[in-house]
C-alpha cells in the first residue's frame, strides 16, 4: 500500500469533495438537464391523460398509474437498500429479493397470528437483519464474488422454504398468504375516510385495498428513506462506505474495521429491502415466487438506470423502469395488429425493448441517468 493511496483516502474521509472552480460541473449540469426534460415529459403526459381522450390518453393514464403504484414505491425502497450495498459500499448482493421476501413473511405471518402492527414491522426487519448477519459472517472477509454467490443462493433457499407444503399453515405454501389475512390493521389506520378520490388522471378508493391510503404511506416512506440515505451519505460513516468501496487496503492501513463497515451496510440495506417487501405485499398477497431472482434483476436494472451511488437515482430508475414498460406495451398494442403480436406477445416484446434499452444504457452511459462515472470505478 503506497503512501499516496493512503493520503488520498484520508483526504476523501476528512472532508467532502471540493469541486474545481475552474471547471464546469458537467455531471451536475447533465443531471439537471435530464431532470428538466423528465419533468416536462411528465407534465405533458399528465395534461393529456387528465384532459384528453382516446387511445393516447388511455396509454398515458396507464403509465402514470404505474408510476405512483404502491408496488413501484416498494421496489424503489428495495433499490435504495441495494444502492447502499452496491452503489456506496461495492457489495455485490444478488439476493435483495430474499430480504424483501423475509420482511414480507415476517410482517404478514405476525399480523395473521394477531400481533400488533408495530410488532409485525419490527419482526420483519429483524428477520432481514438476522439474514444479513448470517450471510455476512462467512463472506464479507473474502474478496471477489463470494457474496454474490451466497446471496443469490440464500434468496432462492428462502423462496423454496416459503413454498414448502409443510409450512402451509404459516406461509400458505405455494399458494401464498392472501392479503385479507394480514392487511386489516393497516387499513384501519387510515384517516382518509371512504369514497373515491379523483386527482388528475388518477381515481382510486380513499381507503381501499389498492387506494390512496396505501399510496400515500408507501411514497411517504420512500421520501423518508431518500432523506435518510442523503444524511448517511454525507456523514463520516457514508465516507467510510465510499472508502471501503474504492480501496479496502487503504482503509485497513488507516485502522478502519472494514469488516464491520461492510456488515453495517449489509444490515441497513437489507432492512430497507425488508420494508420494501412489507409494502410490496400490502395491496396484493405474499407469494414466494413473486419475489424471486427476476425481481432482484429488476431491482438491479432500476438501480443502473437511475444511477448507482446517487441519492434520487434509485427512485427515478424504478419509476422509469416500470412506467416505460407500460408505455411500450401500450404503444405496441395500439399500433401493431393482433395478427402480428397478441396481448401476451406484446407484453413480452415490451420486456425485450426494455432489455435492449438497458444494454444501450450500459454501453453509452454506464453511470446511469443521474450517476457519476467516477462512482463506478471500484478497486477490485
Amino acid at each position: 500500500m503506497s503512501a499516496e493511496n493512503s493520503s488520498s483516502v484520508v483526504e476523501s474521509l476528512s472532508a467532502p469533495e471540493v469541486e474545481d472552480a475552474d471547471k464546469p460541473d458537467f455531471s451536475r449540469r447533465k443531471a439537471l438537464t435530464l431532470t428538466a426534460i423528465g419533468v416536462g415529459i411528465f407534465a405533458a403526459m399528465y395534461l393529456i391523460a387528465t384532459y384528453g381522450s382516446g387511445t393516447t390518453a388511455g396509454i398515458f393514464r396507464g403509465v402514470l398509474a404505474e408510476a405512483i403504484a404502491p408496488q413501484t414505491a416498494a421496489v424503489a425502497i428495495a433499490v435504495i437498500g441495494l444502492n447502499i450495498h452496491f452503489g456506496f459500499t461495492g457489495l455485490l448482493n444478488i439476493g435483495q429479493a430474499g430480504f424483501m421476501l423475509l420482511g414480507a413473511y415476517g410482517f404478514a405471518i405476525s399480523l395473521s397470528q394477531g400481533l400488533p402492527l408495530p410488532v409485525a414491522i419490527i419482526i420483519g426487519i429483524l428477520a432481514a437483519t438476522v439474514f444479513a448477519i448470517l450471510l455476512g459472517i462467512p463472506t464479507l472477509k473474502l474478496r471477489g464474488d463470494y457474496l454474490a454467490i451466497v446471496t443469490i443462493s440464500a434468496a432462492e433457499i428462502v423462496r423454496y422454504v416459503g413454498r414448502l407444503s409443510q409450512l402451509t399453515e404459516f406461509t400458505g405454501g405455494s399458494q401464498g398468504l392472501p392479503g385479507s389475512q394480514y392487511r386489516q390493521q393497516f387499513v384501519d389506520l387510515s384517516f382518509f375516510g371512504t369514497g373515491t378520490w379523483t386527482i388528475g388522471p388518477w381515481s382510486y378508493a380513499a381507503t381501499g385495498v389498492n387506494g390512496w391510503w396505501v399510496r400515500a404511506v408507501a411514497w411517504s416512506i420512500v421520501l423518508v428513506c431518500v432523506l435518510l440515505v442523503f444524511l448517511l451519505a454525507r456523514s463520516p460513516w457514508g465516507r467510510l462506505l465510499k472508502g471501503v468501496r474504492e480501496d479496502e487496503d487503504a482503509m485497513r492501513s488507516l485502522g478502519k474495521n472494514v469488516y464491520a463497515v461492510k456488515m453495517q451496510a449489509l444490515v441497513i440495506g437489507g432492512a430497507f429491502g425488508a420494508i420494501g417487501g412489507m409494502l410490496y405485499v400490502l395491496p396484493s398477497s405474499v407469494q414466494a415466487d413473486s419475489m424471486g431472482r427476476q425481481l432482484t434483476f429488476f431491482i438491479y436494472t432500476a438501480l443502473l438506470l437511475g444511477g448507482a451511488a446517487t441519492i434520487f437515482g434509485p427512485v427515478l430508475g424504478t419509476i422509469l423502469f416500470f412506467s416505460v414498460r407500460i408505455l411500450i406495451r401500450g404503444v405496441t398494442g395500439a399500433t401493431v395488429p393482433d395478427s402480428i403480436l397478441n396481448t401476451q406477445q406484446t407484453d413480452q416484446f415490451a420486456w425485450v425493448v426494455v432489455g435492449v434499452a438497458l444494454m444501450l444504457l450500459v454501453i453509452f452511459r454506464p453511470q446511469g441517468l443521474l450517476g457519476n462515472k467516477r462512482e463506478l470505478q471500484f478497486n477490485g
